[in-house]
């Protein structure tokens, strides 16, 4: 991390401390053990947390420093109408996500230094504080003219994309993260006063504006202050939020605004935004105790859990608008699967969790955690994925950052929270949510209990749990039994077990075995404590096989391969074949193969399988194969190739080789390079104009330009006719079917030459547009495409016969 110094403004910041009030209704119907109480001594999660504090938090800072962050708050504190204001108008976010995963961290690993280098981010933050308490440096820095997406004033814009209210959503979940943490409140008054500025000027009363928030997380944000202020003001200003929702000028489904929040049952829209209202609504349900609001988000829970679920615990099917799909469409290779999107379903089910007392919502929760979301970074902590699909062909990797850096902050602040994910306390119960080694203090009906868990979890199912009360002490330890033991892959129907494995899990009380309740999904021991108790409690783990519903189109006829918590996938590197081409026997058999050198340790599956290819003759022939799977989150870690999770068990479902055409062993160059270029001749052309998918290229941002891919051959071929098929996005993004195309070839002196054409150059959607020339016998063709002038372009595919 570089040292962090700007001399003028690093002055003391001294706020008035405000007095603390417990909240009226003493919070959600059950506690979460908070971060601050468990200490994680877990091989799997340890060395994730590891990666977090000595890669991902340095990198998140060290960007906010190399991209303009900082710089932005400080010219905020001196204001000019001579700055450009550029960036993204929720830049500001990026500082306060990182601060909130170094506060998680602190916790944990106690860091003088970190501790003074956000002291002094902090300085300048506070320094850029309008009077009033308004905080949102896209406007502050050239109030005369500032960024495109403010708007002329306060709030103007906030509905669309001003994002000033989620600037305060993030600016408060850092806040409070970091005086947990360290006790200080350096941080929180200046959200507080942010805070306090917004629930002045918006809301019902006369004088006040009636707006809501234009992408979602202030309402979770504000409940979070609520609980650690006990002023219920903040809880007021999170309901008003949802309640106006779907009653102002923003009314589209992208928003969730389309209808009143009460009224919506279906998950809608932008994946994140989603998820952080729905997080919001279980908030206010929780503690307002508002039946209506309990019923909607029941309601469009339900909705996800049943129809919109990925198997790997992933969200939002499409990037068109980054949002869910209709009910069962659930692509793989275009699945977008937002990282931000995962960390969004682990709160949401972690606050039905504490509405409702249910263990589905942890099951739900951890499927995610170990699937969906640890895949959007890498095990060193330093890439990322912004989408996670479950299919490629090796043109998804992970990246070192983004301009829109939404999911690295994202990621920098959520693992090293996840200690406060592990336990929670109701009355005289105690629940054990979450397996991971740790050691944890808390208090259960006012007295002190410390438990100490000891796991090899996710690879096997053997949990200890040491009890130590400061006495003999009464209460239930209600350990959570997890639905894959219980032959339930999610809470559903939407996937199946397919195979007629029966797994049981045994508990002993020191040593001998008990016979408990299940309660809600949870075993509950309910006894007298006394210190030196051991719980050991064992769940079978073995290679499962799931499908889906026959009503998710993409996954007919495959199954995936799970065992415990982790979802496996087929990748290039452990296989000498296509894994796209892999059939899977009617009744496979795994082999468990421990490898702890390998990708910071994981277990391997082996089972036997055939691979599928069209001989150069056309005629379809079979091999028998070794097919290796690893989980998941480790994909992509040993360069760029392909990777299924879905895995073709019924013929109608198989995808053969195919034979290599002139076009699939060309080099390939265009006027703009990128990695998604390899989709032009990979073979895949969607079925129709809504087959989303299929990879694609594009030239956006490019407008109206003439832009170029060509193939160069290694001998000389003869070719007559050519085929594209346009990629267009409408209505979300930014590709429509070009203005005009031609095919040039090169000629014996290396000139680009048109080809004389015998057809029309068709632009139509949604089919192929071929092309019939006179043949020409050359090394290389060359498409060349003229964009519209006010959007892109892009193809799925372009081949030459």
């Amino acid at each position: 991390m570089k040292k962090f110094i700007i001399p003028a403004l690093l002055a003391t910041f001294i706020c008035v401390a405000q007095a603390q009030k417990k909240p009226e209704n003493g919070g959600y119907p059950i506690t979460p053990v908070p971060f601050t109480s468990v200490k994680v001594t877990d091989a799997f999660w340890g060395q994730r947390l590891k990666a977090s504090r000595e890669v991902t938090i340095p990198l998140a800072f060290s960007k906010c420093e190399e991209t303009g962050r900082y710089e932005n708050f400080v010219k905020a504190a001196n204001p000019s109408s001579e700055y450009v204001v550029g960036g993204l108008a929720f830049d500001d976010t990026d500082v306060y996500k990182t601060i909130e995963g170094a506060s998680y961290s602190m916790q944990t690993y106690p860091d003088k230094k970190l501790s003074k280098y956000i002291d002094s981010v902090l300085v300048v933050v506070a320094a850029a504080q309008e009077p009033d308490g308004y905080l949102y440096t896209s406007r502050t820095m050239n109030p005369e003219h500032p960024h495109e997406w403010a708007g002329s004033k306060r709030w103007e814009k906030v509905e669309d994309l001003s994002h000033e209210f989620y600037n305060l959503g993030h600016m408060v979940e850092g806040a409070i993260a970091h005086y947990q943490a360290t006790g200080k409140r350096n941080f929180l008054d200046i959200a507080i006063k942010y805070a306090d500025c917004i629930e002045r000027e918006i809301g019902d009363a006369p004088g006040k504006e009636v707006k809501v928030p234009g992408h979602q997380i202030a309402e979770m944000a504000l409940a979070k202050l609520y609980l650690v202020t006990g002023e219920k003001k903040y809880l007021d200003l999170a309901k008003f939020f949802l309640d106006k929702r779907g009653y102002t000028e923003r009314t589209d489904e992208y928003s969730q605004a389309h209808k009143p929040v009460l009224e919506q049952d279906e998950a809608v829209g932008h994946a994140v935004r989603a998820a952080y209202m729905y997080s919001g609504m279980a908030d206010v349900a929780a503690l307002t105790g508002d039946t209506g609001y309990i019923h909607a988000i029941d309601h469009i829970w339900d909705n996800v859990a049943t129809k919109k679920l990925y198997i790997t615990g992933g969200i939002g099917a499409t990037n068109h608008g980054e949002a869910f799909g209709k009910n069962y469409e659930l692509p793989n290779m275009s699945a977008y699967c937002e990282t931000c999107a995962a960390i969004g379903n682990v709160y949401w089910n972690y606050r039905l969790f504490l509405l409702h007392g249910e263990s589905k919502y942890y099951d739900v929760l951890e499927r995610t955690l170990y699937n969906g979301l640890i895949s959007g970074v890498s095990l060193d902590g330093g890439g990322f994925f912004y989408p996670n699909p479950l299919e490629s062909i090796g043109q998804h990797q992970r990246q070192p950052w983004f301009g829109c850096a939404c999911c690295p902050s994202n990621v920098c602040r959520f693992i090293p929270s996840l200690p406060g994910y592990v336990y929670a306390v109701k009355d005289k119960n105690v629940y054990v949510n979450l397996f991971m080694g740790n050691t944890s203090d808390m208090e259960v009906d006012g007295k002190k209990l410390t438990l100490t868990q000891t796991t090899e979890y996710p690879w096997n199912g053997d949990i200890r749990i040491e009890v130590a009360p400061r006495g003999k002490q009464q209460f239930a330890l209600n350990v959570r039994i997890p639905g894959w033991l219980c032959d339930e892959v999610v809470p559903s129907d939407l996937y199946t077990y397919t195979d007629d494995k029966e797994l049981k899990y045994t508990v002993k009380v020191n040593g001998t075995p008990v016979e408990g309740k299940i309660e809600k999904g949870y075993f509950v021991i309910d006894r007298n404590w006394k210190k030196g108790d051991v719980v050991d409690v064992q769940f079978d783990m073995e290679p499962r096989t799931v499908r889906a519903n026959s009503k998710v189109e993409a996954d007919r006829g495959k199954i995936a391969v799970e065992r415990g918590p982790i979802v496996y996938c087929a990748e290039w590197a452990d296989n000498d074949f296509s894994v796209l081409s892999v059939f899977m026997n009617r009744k496979p058999q795994f082999a468990v193969e421990k490898k702890a050198d390998m990708l910071c340790g994981i277990n391997q599956l082996k089972t036997k399988a055939q691979a599928l290819e069209y001989n150069d003759d056309g005629r379809l022939q079979t091999k028998d194969v070794s097919l290796t799977l690893i989980p998941y989150y480790a994909w992509a870690h040993r360069g760029s190739g392909e990777m299924a999770v879905w895995l073709p068990q019924d013929v109608s479902a198989t995808r053969p080789k195919m034979p290599p055409t002139i076009t699939s062993d060309a080099k390939v160059t265009a006027s703009h390079e990128a990695k998604s270029i390899s989709a032009i001749n990979d073979g895949l052309v969607p079925q129709d104009e809504n087959d989303r998918t299929a990879p694609y290229y594009h030239w956006w941002p490019k407008e109206g330009t003439t832009e170029w891919i060509a193939y160069e051959f290694n001998l000389p071929q003869e070719v007559s006719s050519s085929s594209v098929f346009w990629y267009d996005d409408a209505p979300w993004g930014g590709c429509r079917l070009p203005q005009s195309w031609k095919i040039y070839y090169k000629d014996t002196s290396g000139s680009w030459q048109p080809v004389k054409n015998t057809t029309d150059y068709k632009i139509l959607k949604g089919v192929n547009n071929k092309v019939r020339f006179e043949p020409v016998k050359t090394t290389a063709v060359k498409i060349e495409v003229v964009l519209p002038e006010k959007n892109a372009a892009g193809l799925s595919e372009w081949s030459v016969e």
